[in-house]
């Protein structure tokens, strides 16, 4: 806070002083710090006052003059030591962003789409059925009952008889059902096949499945 001092112009020989007489002067400072210089006039009850006698001076000579000067400002308290209240905010971490959703894949137009591969229904020397790819499955040896051979434990030995599975071809318009049969029947083998061919099982039921949804019977 700046005060400036408020000094009246003090005239001697204006107020009809005589050269010789005297001047007192009162320095006043109120509660506030504000500095006054009044003349022949006391400070105000409650202001710190002093007093200086001046004696007079010829009217010829300059009459005294107060320098104004400015009041050192009154210096602020010391800084509050915390920080900005938004310095102290925990930062926030931006999350990443999410990545863009894969494209789906793409329908195969019913124009482009093939018939199944053919499809056999084969039957064992046991009268068993099932369905292949191939219409003419290997030989393959089956185990026959068998008496009073070898020195086995139970007094039977081991033979077996080659035997070739008869297979027929599937008619075009009985494909694609017969097909979707062969699906079911893969996917019951992973489901309740051993472990150690659950690989190959897992593998045949996605061939299947490729042919039966990309073929006409995906329609």
């Amino acid at each position: 806070m700046r005060v400036w001092w408020s000094l009246p112009v003090l005239l001697l020989a204006s107020a009809g002083v005589a050269a010789q007489g005297k001047v007192t002067i009162y320095r006043c400072t109120d509660a506030l710090g504000q500095l006054t210089v009044q003349n022949d006039t006391p400070c105000p009850k409650g202001s710190q006052q002093e007093k200086r006698v001046i004696e007079g001076a010829p009217s010829s000579s300059a009459p005294p003059t107060f320098i104004t000067a400015p009041v050192a400002p009154i210096p602020q308290a010391n800084p509050s030591p915390h920080p900005p209240v938004s310095s102290q905010l925990p930062s926030v971490t931006k999350p990443a962003p999410k990545p863009a959703p894969a494209a789906p894949k793409q329908a195969i137009a019913d124009a482009d789409r093939l018939p199944p591969p053919a499809l056999f229904e084969c039957r064992t020397y046991d009268n068993g059925r099932y369905l292949s790819d191939d219409g003419n499955p290997p030989q393959r040896c089956a185990p026959l009952q068998t008496t009073g051979l070898g020195t086995t434990a139970s007094g039977a030995g081991v033979a077996c008889q080659m035997v070739t599975d008869q297979c027929q071809r599937i008619p075009d318009q009985s494909l694609c059902e017969n097909w979707k049969q062969r699906l079911r029947e893969a996917e019951s083998a992973l489901r309740f096949g051993r472990s150690e061919t659950r690989a190959a099982a897992q593998a045949e039921v996605e061939r299947i499945q490729r042919i039966v949804v990309e073929s006409t019977c995906g329609r």
